[in-house]
């Protein structure tokens, strides 16, 4: 979520796996509340610190015009997400995508268990059972995601289409993780098409195998997340801010960093973007590197997801790492294996460059709708789930 004038964060329990939403008549008057502003914004224009009322309705038009299209593009990727799973359950269960080895191949005969003594050890579970948890496991965050913390993902939505300066305080988590991927994937393009003037090439490490290539990058977010952002962001920032100890509490601030009360960011920004840059030092430097190209793309992708994780807590961040993980490589191997084509093929199809097309608008959308909202007088409240 951006940050707010007033810097005030909750305390609530409103983690992604259990926040508190509300019953219906407290979300009714939430909505109200939620409007009252809007309406309270136009007033507030005879203070000496608000601006002109022709002011208020410029911005207030801007809102409006981007609202639709926002809207539309939002639920559009919505939509390519739901898509991912199905998708993705194709690839590994039902096609050809790993040549002479297939889903049922053990565990421990994967490269990341090699220099142990596991390797090649008889495993009671293989690829597909491991893919099949952590499919599962994304659902179920996908869906929670779109019921909380504070309002549904279509009362959400609601906000955008018309405009409203609360909108981009994403009391939906969903939203938060649909607004900043894109903008992940916009800051992606841009650093790219950059680099790729100044003749700086981002070349992938070469796969094994492509059933195995999918099978990590679909645990990756989970696993690098724990490491760059659960440990090496959430806990010095709980250090930081928090003035009190128990194993319950710091638990609770890991899952949730602003329940610590992050009430100035700048500390807190100064931690996300070294662990940022650090992130993207990891991908051309540990395991099977990435070309010198790949660091500045990685160390943005790094810092945004320190803000969502800061912001939103671990399960926002995991997928929104999800999204440029799982849900990009299911489309691009589901092309690939039903027009028969090569993934490097793949990732050039029409389909795939208009969904990049979209997530690239959408980014460029959510830009303008943040700065738009927060250019509006006063201190934006944030509200309390019930």
């Amino acid at each position: 979520m951006p940050p707010d004038s007033s810097g005030s964060i909750d305390d609530d329990d409103d983690d992604v796996g259990g926040g508190a939403r509300g019953d219906q008549n407290q979300g009714d008057c939430n909505d109200a509340g939620r409007r009252a502003d809007d309406d309270s914004d136009a007033a507030a224009g005879s203070s000496s610190s608000s601006p002109a009322p022709a002011a208020l309705a410029r911005q207030s038009l801007a809102r409006q015009l981007l609202g639709v299209p926002h809207a539309a593009l939002i639920s559009v990727t919505f939509g390519l997400f739901l898509a991912s799973f199905p998708m993705g359950a194709f690839v590994v269960f039902a096609s050809g995508i790993g040549g002479d080895i297939n889903y049922d191949l053990p565990l421990t005969h994967l490269s990341l268990f090699e220099g142990t003594g596991l390797h090649l050890a008889p495993a009671p579970a293989s690829v597909g059972d491991a893919f099949a948890i952590l499919w599962l496991g994304y659902l179920v965050a996908f869906a929670t995601a779109c019921m909380g913390p504070a309002r549904g993902f279509m009362g959400a939505m609601s906000d955008v289409m018309a405009g409203r300066r609360t909108a981009h305080r994403f009391d939906n988590y969903m939203l938060g993780i649909i607004t900043w991927f894109s903008i992940l994937v916009l800051a992606s393009i841009v650093i790219t098409s950059a680099q790729g003037y100044a003749g700086i090439e981002t070349v992938p490490p070469e796969s094994e195998n492509d059933l195995v290539e999918f099978f990590y990058v679909t645990l990756a977010p989970i696993v690098e997340e724990t490491g760059f952002r659960l440990v090496l962001v959430g806990i010095p920032v709980f250090l930081m801010y928090s003035g009190r100890f128990s194993l319950r509490y710091v638990a609770r601030c890991l899952w949730r960093p602003d329940a610590v009360g992050v009430d100035d960011h700048r500390r807190a920004l100064a931690v996300i973007v070294a662990v940022g840059l650090l992130f993207g030092f990891a991908h051309i430097a540990l395991g099977e590197p990435w070309s010198e190209g790949k660091f500045a793309q990685a160390a943005a992708g790094g810092i945004i997801l320190g803000w969502v994780y800061v912001r939103y807590g671990f399960v926002a961040s995991v997928l929104v790492h999800w999204a440029t993980n799982y849900f990009i490589f299911s489309h691009a191997h589901f092309i690939s294996q039903t027009h028969l084509v090569t993934l490097e093929e793949a990732f050039s199809h029409s389909m795939m460059l208009s969904v990049e097309v979209i997530l690239a608008v959408c980014g460029i959308l959510s830009v303008a709708a943040i700065v738009t909202s927060s250019k509006t007088a006063g201190p934006l409240r944030r509200d309390r789930p019930a």
